[in-house]
């Protein structure tokens, strides 16, 4: 487990990540991250467009064909 302070940045807070952790992330400076909320917390994933870009067309999918898709569940 990995702790960081929160630190204030200008007029924002934010928190420094190590070099370990920018490692296990795969992400460096100018990078995008990807926050999400779990049942445990947040999770912090390396941001990428083209996957963000399927998710959000899986989800239209599914609020299209929410009712089909609930028949084929069964």
């Amino acid at each position: 487990m990995k702790h960081v302070k929160i630190r204030k940045i200008g007029n924002s807070l934010g928190v420094v990540l190590s070099k370990e952790v920018l490692e296990h992330l795969n992400v460096k400076e100018g990078d995008t991250l990807s926050v999400s909320e779990t049942d445990t917390g947040l999770r912090l994933d390396s941001y990428d467009p083209e996957v963000a870009k399927q998710v959000e067309l899986g989800r239209d999918i599914a609020r299209r064909y929410k009712n089909t898709l609930r028949e084929l569940a069964k």
